[in-house]
């Protein structure tokens, strides 16, 4: 399972131009089943994506078609967290 953060570089301004296109690779994550979050960061710094069920190097390209990442509108951060004690409604996340 994956965290990531895009947080907003000094590109920011460009946000509004490639809102069409990040919205539809957020689309296009939750439709593939991979995506079951995303969200803003408090203060209006960026976003976030909680995804699951894909590999690293997976998410590292579909992360790469994200026009927000290719137009450097935002820095990217992965973290990858292996679930161990979840809630009950949260276990599929330790399959």
């Amino acid at each position: 399972m994956f965290v990531v953060t895009l947080r907003f570089s000094a590109n920011r301004a460009e946000a509004a131009k490639h809102m069409d296109g990040h919205n539809a690779w957020i689309r296009r994550g939750f439709e593939d089943g991979v995506f079951l979050l995303t969200g803003g960061l408090a203060g209006g710094a960026g976003g976030a994506v909680l995804a699951h069920n894909i590999s690293r190097d997976d998410l590292d390209a579909r992360l790469r078609e994200d026009p927000f990442v290719t137009e450097r509108i935002v820095d990217a951060e992965i973290l990858e967290i292996t679930p161990g004690r979840v809630d009950d409604r949260l276990a599929f996340l330790k399959a």
